[in-house]
C-alpha cells in the first residue's frame, strides 16, 4: 500500500514515521526547511520508549509522487484551501483520504458548503468527498526541529467515513499494523464535534493570554467563561445531530489530567505561525446562524482572539 503523508508537523511526523517504520512505502509532503532535512538526515521521532529514524521519499511536488493509495491529511487547515487543487495527482480512483485535521472540516455538513473553511469552494472540488474518511486525532505531539518530532503523551486514532465515505477497515488496519490504537466510529462527526468542544476554548483562550491549560482551568473566571462557550457549542452540536452528553465541567476535568500543557494554537502563535483559528471558532458561528443558536460568548472570543491575532501578524486583515 502506498502512503502519502501531506504535511510534514507534529502529527504528519508520527504517522509517517511509525507507517514507515512498519514496513510501507511512504513518501511525504513537504517544503522549506523540513523536507531539506528529511532528504538529508531522514525522518526522525523521539518517543520515551526511544527513537526512530526512517527514510522516505520526500518532495514538494504531488505530480511526481503519482496516485496513493492512502493519503493521509496532516496539515493545518487554514493551508488546504490554497494546497488542495494541487493534490490532484495523488488521487486515483481507488485512493483513500484521511483528514486528519483539528477542528471543523469542510466536508462536515455536506453537501452545504462551509465558508469559514473552504471559502472558494478548492477543496470539495479536488477532494472527492467519496473517498474520504474522517480523523479524530488524539496524542500530544511537537515538533523539535525541521524533520525532528516528539511524541509526549497517547496513541489514539478514530476513524470515520464521511457521507459517501469508503469503509474504514482498512485504513484502520494499516494504521493498527504501524502501533496505534484505532477505534471506528460510525458517526464520526459525532466525535469531531466532541474533540472540538473540548479544544476549542482553552486552544484560543492560551494564544490570547500565554497560558498553558492548567492556569486556564485554574481562574474561575475564565474558566466560567470558557463554560459558557461550551454551552453554546453544545446547544449548536444538539441541533446539527452531534448531542454532548458532558457537562464542561466533565470535560474539563479530562483537560486537566493532562496538566500543564501548552495547545497546539499556542505553540503554533508563540513560534510565529498562523493560527487555526476558523476550523476552531468561525466556522462554528456560521454552523450556528444556520441552525439559528445565538453565540455571544463565542463571538467575544472569537472576536478578541482574532484581533490580537491580526495584530501579531497571526492571522488575516479584515479585506
Amino acid at each position: 500500500m502506498k502512503v502519502c503523508v501531506v504535511g510534514a508537523g507534529a502529527v504528519g511526523g508520527v504517522l509517517g514515521v511509525r507507517l514507515a517504520a512498519a514496513g510501507l512505502p511512504v513518501s511525504v509532503l513537504a517544503r522549506g526547511a523540513t523536507l531539506a532535512a528529511i532528504r538529508s538526515a531522514g525522518w526522525r521521532l523521539r518517543t520515551s520508549l526511544g527513537d526512530a529514524t526512517v527514510h522516505v521519499t520526500a518532495s514538494d511536488d504531488p505530480a511526481g509522487l503519482g496516485p496513493q493509495d492512502l493519503v493521509l491529511l496532516t496539515v493545518k487547515a487554514h493551508a488546504l484551501p490554497g494546497l488542495a487543487p494541487s493534490l490532484t495527482p495523488l488521487l486515483g480512483p481507488g485512493t483513500v483520504v484521511v483528514a486528519a485535521l483539528n477542528g471543523v472540516p469542510w466536508w462536515f455538513l455536506h453537501p452545504r458548503r462551509l465558508h469559514s473553511v473552504d471559502p472558494t469552494g478548492s477543496i470539495a472540488a479536488s477532494v472527492p468527498v467519496s473517498s474520504l474518511l474522517g480523523c479524530v486525532v488524539h496524542l500530544s505531539a511537537s515538533v523539535a526541529t525541521p524533520g525532528v518530532v516528539a511524541l509526549h503523551a497517547e496513541n489514539e486514532l478514530i476513524l470515520g467515513a464521511a457521507p459517501g465515505g469508503p469503509d474504514s477497515g482498512p485504513a484502520a488496519g494499516v494504521l493498527r499494523g504501524a502501533g496505534f490504537s484505532v477505534r471506528e466510529s460510525a458517526d464520526v462527526r459525532a466525535d469531531i464535534w466532541y474533540k472540538l468542544w473540548g479544544n476549542m476554548t482553552v486552544n484560543p483562550i492560551s494564544a490570547l493570554t500565554g497560558a498553558t491549560a492548567d492556569k486556564i482551568l485554574d481562574d474561575d473566571l475564565v474558566n466560567g467563561f470558557a463554560h459558557a462557550v461550551m454551552r453554546e457549542a453544545a446547544e449548536i452540536g444538539a441541533r446539527i445531530g452531534c448531542p454532548v452528553g458532558q457537562s464542561p465541567a466533565d470535560r474539563n476535568a479530562v483537560t486537566r489530567k493532562l496538566g500543564a500543557f501548552k495547545t497546539s494554537m499556542l505553540q503554533d502563535a508563540e513560534a510565529g505561525r498562523p493560527i487555526e483559528l476558523d476550523a476552531m471558532l468561525t466556522v462554528v458561528r456560521e454552523i450556528a446562524a444556520t441552525v439559528g443558536t445565538p453565540t455571544p460568548s463565542l463571538d467575544a472570543l472569537l472576536g478578541l482572539t482574532r484581533l490580537a491575532a491580526r495584530e501579531r501578524g497571526l492571522y488575516p486583515t479584515a479585506s
